[in-house]
């Protein structure tokens, strides 16, 4: 026998405290609500609003460097702890939650070129204009005890950039050659060369741990595989790469840095195109890093600005500028996606939200579900004119907003004459060259 009641929760009736407000029962139906379109819009454009009034993006400025930052590197196991190394050969290690300086040294003469954690941790990896590859303890030492590296390979050329392993005791160098160095050898395990003058920067791949990259002075991105006996594929560009990026999410892309004011993302599976061409930046994009989400990387550039774009689109979502800050010369988004990080050659590092307006701290649950509910609206309303202008806005510096018309007009003064050319032209003999082609030179395999 079916017994059929009624149940009602007390959930939806009772209070959790006596200061809670009461629970009121709610009609869903739309025919009671004529005006909810009306009034969430209304809703959608306020929390746009005030999301511009918070964006307060600036947290702290870590000083005591006594010459520009050349270089900075995160722990790969502590979210506090980053170290920075400077044109003077000075090495800094930062505790951000109590932003100051735990531990400071001369590691090399002349400028540090590269920092790198070993796979635990507890070591770190420097490279300088000197030549020589320092291995030091990441714990400080003892009181009246000298900083002294545990161990000094002198190298036989010129080294520009390091990457460690993300698991095994092995690191690759790159300068005149690219090295590959067992932690306790002193000699290079492996040397790879593709006929260039200078390499600037190397990456590991941090899924595909056997893969890398590294940028040359001939405008090439090259693609290593340490399984390999030599360089896999090269990719010419017109100008020069600075700096790369690899995916922490996806094995098959990597973003790199150019001279020509763009970012460019690839899929290693097929480089005779980018996969996204991001342009913002009106003068050398300097330095790229990813987050640890993968959807967004952060940029810096000569240009005294930092951007944040997300991963499939051109345009960035953010920039972030203030009086002091000159050139950019590194970049860093935390481990927690919480936070940005940037070096300037005038000695600061400056530490900045990675979403402006969000609130720092605990949240109360009835607080996350209004902002949760806010970004709900955003969303829903987000191609709405009124609303895409006012979260579009941002105050720039007059430098960077003249450099911008003058590039929008040259762009524009382009594609004006190609088009001409192509309609007076024979069909077929000037073809069409999209954006993302036009950047391309060639590829090498």
């Amino acid at each position: 026998m079916k017994v059929k009641i009624l149940t009602r929760n007390p959930d939806e009736y009772l209070r959790e405290t006596k200061r809670d407000i009461y629970k009121v029962p709610r009609n869903y139906d739309p025919a009671l609500h004529p005006f909810e379109a009306a009034r969430e819009y209304t809703r959608a454009l306020n929390s746009v609003k005030l999301e511009r009034v918070f964006a307060k993006p600036f947290v702290g400025c870590l000083e005591g460097h006594k010459d520009g930052v050349s270089n900075m590197c995160k722990h790969p196991f502590h979210l506090s702890t980053i170290l920075s190394g400077a044109f003077d050969g000075e090495i800094r290690i930062w505790n951000l939650t109590q932003r100051k300086c735990i531990r400071n040294f001369l590691a090399h003469d002349g400028i540090i070129r590269g920092i790198a954690f070993n796979a635990t941790g507890e070591q770190f990896i420097t490279v300088g204009d000197d030549k020589t590859i320092k291995t030091w303890k990441s714990q400080k030492t003892s009181f009246g005890e000298e900083e002294e590296p545990i161990n000094t390979i002198i190298s036989k050329t010129v080294i520009t950039g390091i990457s460690h392993h993300r698991s095994q005791p092995i690191f690759a160098t790159c300068g005149e050659v690219c090295h590959l160095w067992e932690e306790t050898r002193n000699e290079p395990i492996r040397t790879l060369k593709w006929g260039i003058d200078t390499l600037y920067d190397i990456k590991y791949n941090p899924v595909q741990t056997n893969l890398f990259a590294a940028c040359g002075s001939d405008r090439s991105i090259i693609l290593y595989d340490a399984r390999e006996t030599g360089p896999l594929r090269k990719v010419f560009m017109r100008l020069r790469t600075n700096r790369l990026a690899w995916n922490p999410m996806e094995a098959i892309t990597f973003t790199c840095a150019n001279e020509d004011y763009n970012l460019y993302t690839y899929d290693i599976r097929k480089l005779k195109t980018p996969v996204n061409v991001h342009m913002d930046h009106v003068e050398a994009v300097i330095d790229v890093d990813y987050s640890p989400t993968g959807k967004e990387f952060v940029s810096g550039s000569y240009d005294k600005s930092i951007r944040i774009f997300e991963v499939n689109k051109g345009h960035s979502r953010e920039v972030y500028h203030t009086k002091r800050m000159q050139r950019l010369t590194c970049m860093g988004w935390s481990l927690d996606n919480k936070y940005i990080i940037s070096g300037s050659d005038e000695m600061n590092i400056r530490v900045w939200k990675a979403r402006a307006s969000e609130k720092l701290g605990v949240l109360k649950p009835r607080e996350k579900a209004a902002l949760n509910y806010s970004e709900a609206l955003k969303e829903k309303f987000a191609a709405h004119p009124q609303l895409k202008r006012i979260a579009r806005h941002r105050q720039i510096p007059k430098h960077i907003y003249n450099a911008k018309n003058e590039l929008r007009t040259i762009r524009e003064k382009t594609k004006r004459k190609e088009s001409n050319r192509r309609t007076h032209s024979k069909p077929g003999t000037v073809p069409f060259i999209s954006e993302r082609k036009r950047h391309v030179a060639q590829q090498e395999i």
